[in-house]
């Protein structure tokens, strides 16, 4: 039997998070009473209204996450976006009421952030998001903490779920897993071990990276862009931040990299991150259970995927 999350089911868990995020508050020492949901997709984001605190907690993961592996990946974005907030970089910092650490509770991990107000009438500018996020790269280089190689890049779960997706034929059909296989294949080794990428790729500097597309999460306050969402950073090549977004927004930001003396994006970099990325919504699939709406947004990008060369052109 296919079994996917219903309507109801999906309510129950945002109430659950909720209710979570709401108790952890409260047994924290901050007033609320007006919780409101402003996010809810692979995360439910609540406001702890009428405090000026947000909570976060992530609800739609890979079956093997577990929450310290969750809390572990939470610590790391705490830590950076601290430190980028002490550098005057602008970013949704973590909440200054709260503690800066994931706090468990009801079978969540969540983390607590500073609640903005959100300018609801503009509408997101990518060219200019993209051109910044070179900005947000110049700024990160010096951040002095420890990170992974590619953990973004999620190689765990892109495995599990070329696994997985073996029983779901729903979701993917025969012919595309076994190239998507093909293709890890190939990608795998590049993406699980640093000294291969550098072998692979000679001159291209590894440093602190957003992990998950800044361009598409940068947030538009009432008093200006931040920069947000930094759950999957990583020690990466530049390329990562800007995979799969086009020539265009390529363009713009080798302009904000030309304005921070930084080089330019790689071509065959490009080609290596843009072919992971495709494996990632590959892999994403398998969250559709979960998510049912997340098929529709999948489906463009598996299309856009049958078309393209080979594992990025990687393979010779």
């Amino acid at each position: 039997m296919t079994y996917f999350v219903t309507p109801q089911q999906a309510a129950r868990r945002t109430s659950a998070a909720v209710d979570a995020a709401v108790g952890a508050g409260r047994d924290l020492g901050l007033t609320v009473t007006d919780a409101s949901v402003l996010h809810d997709v692979f995360s439910v984001v609540v406001h702890l209204a009428p405090s000026p605190v947000v909570a976060r907690l992530p609800t739609v993961l890979p079956r093997s996450t577990s929450l310290e592996s969750l809390a572990r990946r939470q610590r790391a974005e705490l830590d950076v976006t601290r430190w980028l907030a002490d550098q005057g970089t602008p970013v949704i910092p973590p909440s200054p009421l709260m503690p800066r650490e994931p706090v468990q509770r009801d079978g969540f991990s969540m983390t607590f952030w500073q609640f903005v107000e959100e300018d609801r009438g503009k509408e997101p500018d990518y060219v200019a998001n993209s051109e910044s996020t070179a900005d947000l790269h110049a700024a990160m280089r010096a951040y002095p903490g420890r990170l992974s190689y590619l953990s973004s890049a999620e190689p765990q779960f892109i495995e599990e779920s070329l696994a997985l997706l073996e029983e779901r034929p729903d979701l993917l059909g025969p012919a595309d897993l076994d190239r998507a296989r093909r293709e890890w294949q190939v990608l795998e080794p590049l993406v699980r071990s640093r000294t291969a990428f550098e072998t692979r790729f000679p001159g291209i500097d590894l440093q602190p990276v957003h992990g998950d597309s800044p361009p598409a999460n940068i947030f538009s306050g009432t008093d200006g862009d931040l920069y947000a969402d930094f759950e999957l950073i990583t020690l990466g090549p530049v390329e990562w931040d800007l995979a799969a977004l086009g020539p265009d927004l390529e363009a713009a930001y080798n302009r904000g990299a030309r304005r921070n003396g930084m080089r330019p994006l790689n071509e065959d970099v490009l080609s290596f991150v843009n072919a992971v990325g495709m494996l990632r919504v590959i892999a994403s699939l398998t969250l559709v259970p979960q998510l049912p709406v997340l098929l529709d947004y999948l489906k463009p990008s598996v299309d856009q995927w049958q078309t393209m060369p080979f594992a990025g052109g990687m393979a010779y």
